[in-house]
């Protein structure tokens, strides 16, 4: 894919998809990525059931003032990859949002630390509550951040 799409689609758009193919639909370019994958220069780039992955390039304008790059950029891919995992499990109308984030920041990441990837895996399902954990890594494998996710689930209306 060479031009990616950024927006946000409508509820009804949104609401008429399972997560799945909602999330390969982002994969695709049928459906847009969402503006903040433009805005901190990361995208979806993966999904499977109970999975998603999303990669990016840290670079200098994500610096914070102590010379690396803000702890941010870990915890949105993070936050998006863990979430994701979870959204690919729900049903046509169902929605979901995260309720808590715990992160651990093993190493810095700069700009010089190449492109990374941040997986999603679930690890809990629940009709409601869902849970899922996941990592930032470098090509090499090089382990930057890890996290935990707690997602509350809104099944479809009947």
């Amino acid at each position: 894919m060479s031009e990616r799409n950024y927006g946000v689609v409508p509820a009804e758009t949104l609401l008429s998809h399972d997560g799945l193919s909602f999330l390969n639909g982002i994969i695709a370019g049928t459906l847009p990525q969402p503006p903040i994958a433009q805005t901190l220069g990361f995208h979806l780039v993966e999904a499977s059931n109970g999975k998603a992955a999303f990669e990016g390039l840290p670079e200098f304008r994500h610096y914070n003032p102590i010379g690396t790059v803000h702890g941010g950029f870990a915890a949105t891919l993070l936050d998006s990859a863990l979430g994701c995992a979870i959204f690919s499990t729900l049903a046509k109308g169902d929605a979901w949002t995260t309720l808590e984030l715990k992160i651990n920041f093993v190493r810095p990441l700069n700009k010089d630390s190449g492109p990374v990837r941040a997986e999603g895996r679930v690890i809990h399902r629940g009709r409601t509550l869902a849970t899922s954990e996941g990592d930032v890594k470098d090509r090499a494998g090089k382990l930057y951040a890890h996290a935990t996710t707690t997602c509350m689930i809104f099944p479809a209306k009947s």
